[in-house]
């Protein structure tokens, strides 16, 4: 189930219930209010809140004395953050196209050791393929993070 069904879920819930939070034999999480399968591991519970869904949407005040930054602090943070993700993402985009390369749309030379083994070529294919497909997700994310820094 993705991300935003499993907020939806949690949103439908009772805001009452107390939601746990399961690791099921593969290692995969799950959020329920109801009883888990047999073998599922509880790691947590009361993820859910009390209160209304009022609550949910209101701020919790700053504390007194808690630490606060000067804006002309927080824009050499935000720059400095904005100088590695740029630096980042030129990284990316240089590695994706190496990658590319590298795949050669999916028909690249074999080695000497792949003509004997044809499973070592499909093998390393394959692994190209994820190589492409990571940078690409790379550079999505960092292009996205960009776009909400301030």
């Amino acid at each position: 189930m993705h991300a935003a069904a499993w907020c939806a879920l949690l949103a439908a819930l009772p805001a009452a219930a107390d939601i746990c939070k399961y690791s099921d034999k593969d290692g995969n999480l799950h959020y329920t209010n109801v009883a888990p399968e047999k073998g599922w591991k509880k790691i947590s519970c009361g993820v859910g809140s009390s209160g209304n869904s009022a609550e949910k949407g209101s701020r919790t005040p700053t504390p007194a004395g808690f630490p606060k930054v000067d804006a002309g602090t927080q824009k050499s943070r935000d720059d400095l953050r904005r100088k590695v993700l740029t630096e980042e993402l030129a990284t990316e985009e240089r590695l994706l196209a190496e990658a590319r390369a590298a795949y050669a749309n999916g028909a690249p030379a074999p080695l000497p050791e792949e003509k004997e083994v044809p499973q070592k070529y499909s093998e390393r294919i394959a692994k190209l393929r994820q190589t492409v497909a990571l940078h690409e997700k790379n550079i999505e994310a960092l292009k996205k993070e960009l776009a909400t820094s301030r």
